[in-house]
Parts: C-alpha cells; structure tokens; sequence
C-alpha cells in the first residue's frame, strides 16, 4: 500500500495513537515498532475494540494489547504466494520485514484489487550482446536467456504489466529478430509493444532519443535486471518530487578477502580483517520527465551515466529512491547461475 509508514507507530504509542494511525492509512493495522523500525507487535481495529470492551483506556499503551506474533511476510515474498496467504488466514494485511525483522511494507488485499492501469510508457533496453556472457550469447541475446523457465525479458515484462503498465517500447539491436518474434506487437499479452530499433549501439540511454516526443513521465530499465521493484511507486514519487530524473539505488557489500592494516607513522594501529565495504549503486532503472529525454543526443551513443551528470551540471533535479527487494545484474556467468538458483523462491515461490 501507499504511504505503509503512516501505519508505523512508536514503542510507548498510546491507543489513541494506533486509532489515529489506522484512521489515517485505512489499513486497519498499526504497526508497533522500534527506534530501528523493527516489529514488536501489532494491533488490528479488531484488536483495538477487543481491548477498549475489556476496559483499556485510549492514553494506555497499545503494545499492551498488541499481538507479539503475527503473521509477516519476507520482503522478497512472491505477490501470488502472498496472496495464497492472506486467503489462507483470512487476512486483510501483512506486515513486510527484511532480514533484520525491520518493516519495509504493508501489502493489504486492496493492493491486488486495485492496481491502477498506468499510460506512462515504459523502456526496456534491450539491444546489448552480453559479451561477458561469452558462449551463452553467441546465439541468443542476453535479455532471451532463460531464467528459470523463461526468458529474462518475458519475467521484466511480466511484473510490469502486473503492476499496471501496457505501454512498452524495447531498445533492440543484437540479435532484434529473436526479441520482435517473440513479443510481436504485444497483443497477446494485453499489452501495446513496439520497437526502437538502433541501427548502431547507441549505449544505456542513446535509444532513448528515436521516442516520439512523450508528455509523461517514462520509465526505464536494463534488460538483464531482475528486481523486485515496485516501478508504480517510484513513478508517483517522481512526479510528486517534480524531478527531472529518478534513480533506483540499492546497497551493494564488498568484502575485502585480506586483512585491511590500518596504520599511522609506520605504526600499525590495527588489522581488520577482511571488512565489508558498502556502496550505494545505482540499481538500473530510472524514471525520466520529458525534459530530461529531451537532452539526449540524437544518434549518437549515449550512456545513462552522461545523461544523469548533464542533468545535474544543468541545476536539474535528480533524486534517488532506494529499492529493498531482490535485485540480480545478470551480467556474469556467476550471476546467472544465481539467478537461475533463486528464481523459484524469488518468483514464483
């Protein structure tokens, strides 16, 4: 649901404070939790007047009457198995939690019913070899790999239309004839595809320039990124932010395999041992106003990097917005033997 964090309410919250929350979000939950966000419980409307009929007091605390134990969902929760969960128990709403048990969501029954169709068109880039895929592309383009028992592009496509999108325009080139075969105009899915087709390697974004001229906002994406991103909620941040540009980030862990030596003055103030270095990347995915596809250079390669920098020297905005689920660059072998491992949890589990 939208605005899931209005529903987070604070340790010592009163039960007028989980009354306020859940009137405000309509979600019929709130969410107890921590400094760090993390669960301690939660109090359903239900809960609530179960507690003010056994004679609690709306200033009493509501972790008193909380239940310590719900049912939660994994952040990387697959949207059909979740909803298998919810009939299950005969819920309304789920609470999403992370590794660490800290709330990153709230999915209630009302997100399945009502996905709104999206007109903002989206981009796939779609026209690179995978040359670091060696054999696995000399034949097949890398976004026609088979993760699991479909193609990389059929999976990215696929979770777009869920979430409400129809209008798709792929960035061709290596191989494109296999790409327009399958998908065709796009029909057979409900949905309208149609083709940029580079007649040279034009980069991460140079295809972005052949679109006829857009009023809304576009998103975009590699073609090899298989993420569990909700691409809707990052358009309506966009728009609402008035940005130019978007970025999808996530953190990425490095570990160094050695021993790190710390020193000062030829005097070794101490040894870390292989630390794990955090970084903020950039997750491949963007969304794009008009004016920012404006200034991409007609045919001329052009990668997404170049265009981020020309917007900022430009005093445009650009924001980030972090995305939390699974997210894979099949960019290696390593990387699609993993891919591979994980697609039935991730995706259809």
């Amino acid at each position: 649901m939208k605005a899931w964090d209005k529903a987070l309410i604070g340790p010592k919250a009163t039960y007028r404070d989980a009354l306020v929350s859940i009137d405000v979000t309509g979600a019929g939950m709130a969410l107890i939790v921590d400094a760090e966000r993390r669960l301690l419980g939660v109090l359903s409307d239900g809960d609530l007047r179960r507690a003010l009929i056994r004679g609690a007091g709306l200033e009493d605390a509501a972790l008193t009457g909380a239940n310590r134990e719900p049912f939660c969902i994994d952040q990387h929760q697959d949207r059909a198995a979740t909803l298998t969960m919810l009939r299950a128990h005969g819920l309304r709403q789920l609470p999403v939690l992370d590794a660490g048990r800290r709330v990153v969501g709230l999915t209630t029954v009302s997100d399945f019913l009502n996905i709104p169709i999206r007109s903002s068109p989206v981009v796939i880039m779609a026209g690179g070899k995978g040359e670091r895929l060696a054999e696995l592309t000399r034949d097949t383009p890398k976004p026609m790999l088979k993760v699991g028992p479909r193609p990389i592009l059929d999976t990215i496509v696929g979770n777009l239309a869920g979430q409400g999108f129809r209008n798709f325009w792929l960035a061709v080139n290596y191989k494109a004839d296999q790409i327009e075969r399958h998908f065709g105009d796009g029909s057979a899915l409900g949905l309208d595809i149609r083709y940029l087709r580079e007649e040279k390697p034009l980069g991460t974004c140079g295809a972005l320039a052949l679109l006829p001229s857009q009023a809304e906002p576009v998103v975009v994406t590699n073609g090899d990124i298989l993420a569990k991103v909700d691409y809707g909620h990052v358009l309506d941040s966009h728009v609402e932010a008035e940005a130019d540009a978007t970025v999808v980030v996530r953190e990425y862990e490095m570990q160094v395999p050695f021993g790190v030596v710390n020193a000062a003055e030829g005097r070794i103030l101490r040894i870390d041992e292989k630390p794990t270095q955090t970084f903020t990347i950039s997750a491949g995915a963007y969304v794009l106003s008009p004016g920012a596809l404006e200034r991409v250079p007609a045919d001329a390669y052009c990668d997404m990097p170049t265009l981020i920098a020309d917007l900022i020297a430009a005093g445009r905005p650009v924001r980030q917005q972090r995305a939390e689920g699974y997210w894979m660059d099949i960019g290696r072998p390593p990387d699609y033997a993993q891919a591979n491992a994980d697609f039935g949890a991730v995706f259809e589990g």
